[in-house]
């Protein structure tokens, strides 16, 4: 096992000036669940890529356990990597795709079946070892490919989008299997994924990236709570935080007519101003802003409230959440009320949080 480190590490494929990956300082310690999260185009898979030695580092220094592997081929590496696509050998057995590594590392044949056998129980493949990948379904053939990984013991397992490829009910058990096995290897991990939510299920810590570059790093609740710019505000959370462009006067900000005290933090801000608020920081009151109903989503207990309100002259979208049994009916008028202690605010052009 081992940490691992980038140091200022950078991609720039030729034919652009923009950087895929710009500097990326970012510490995983030995043992930890990173996920690396962000929208298509972030960087994520390609920073993946150069931990695992597939792209090239243009500057600055990739470490695994403090040994720089900058200029390391991939097999010097000691990492093991899961992609979404399986990349399971279709004319060998489930065994044989497990057994795979030691094959090619020499191990005899009697090893490399126990070791494939015991692997396969941990992952409950034990029924399958005779099967072929065609065979078996999506789920069953990303546990073979993790198998696979497994078996190599490396210091660091790296997955690339692993449950992207699977449906909805699968990839929500495939989570819960993947991170308990990992809790029970103790292996460093570094996970790619464009899904939030999944980033927020499995993440001992998130590293949410845009453009290249590191945005926050830190455990899930705090980037949900306290998001460092508008981009991870908008980005982390489903339904997405509402952003509203408004004014701030003496820390108080003018939310449809009503004034909302923002506390002693922004006490002395003044000027344009985006101040979010998750779908729970918004009250469907008797009084308030008013708004119209468009959607209503219902989930178990609770629901979200989608509808739209006039905010500084335009028309604005914004999601409440509230207790489905009280929620309103579609093309019905409601009022919107704000929980101050709840809100957040950013800097209209930086997009830098404001306050505490």
């Amino acid at each position: 096992m081992a940490d691992v480190r980038y140091e200022q590490a950078t991609k720039l494929y030729s034919g652009t000036d923009v950087p895929a990956v710009d500097a990326l300082d970012l510490e995983v310690e030995d043992g930890e669940f990173m996920v690396l999260v962000g929208p298509s185009g972030s960087g994520k898979t390609t920073a993946l890529r150069m931990l695992a030695g597939l792209e090239e580092v243009d500057a600055g220094a990739v470490l695994i356990g403090g040994r720089d592997v900058t200029d390391l081929p991939p097999k010097k590496r000691d990492v093991a990597m899961v992609f979404q696509n399986y990349a399971l050998y279709p004319y060998l057995t489930v065994s044989q795709n497990i057994a795979f590594p030691l094959k090619m590392a020499g191990v005899k044949k009697a090893e490399r079946e126990r070791q494939a056998a015991e692997v396969a129980r941990r992952l409950g493949m034990e029924r399958y070892l005779g099967r072929k990948p065609s065979q078996l379904s999506g789920g069953e053939r990303q546990r073979v490919a993790m198998g696979r990984a497994i078996i190599r013991q490396p210091s660091v397992f790296l997955m690339d989008e692993p449950l992207s490829n699977l449906d909805a009910k699968l990839r929500v058990q495939m989570r819960a299997d993947i991170a308990a096995l990992q809790r029970d290897l103790g292996v460093t991990t570094v996970y790619v994924t464009h899904d939030q939510a999944e980033a927020m299920t499995l993440g001992h810590r998130v590293a949410v990236l845009d453009h290249g570059r590191l945005q926050q790093v830190g455990e899930p609740r705090e980037l949900y709570d306290r998001p460092t710019n508008r981009f991870v505000a908008g980005f982390i959370g489903s339904p997405a935080m509402n952003l509203c462009d408004v004014t701030c006067e003496h820390g108080a900000v003018s939310f449809g007519g009503e004034r909302v005290e923002l506390g002693p933090a922004v006490a002395n801000g003044s000027g344009a101003v985006v101040l979010g608020l998750r779908p729970e920081a918004l009250e469907v009151g008797l009084e308030g802003l008013p708004a119209r109903v468009e959607v209503v989503e219902e989930f178990g207990a609770d629901a979200f409230v989608f509808s739209s309100a006039q905010i500084g002259g335009e028309e604005t979208r914004l999601v409440a959440r509230t207790e489905a049994r009280r929620a309103p009916a579609q093309g019905e008028r409601i009022f919107l009320r704000v929980k101050p202690e709840e809100a957040h605010l950013f800097d209209a052009e930086t997009g830098q949080r404001l306050g505490a």
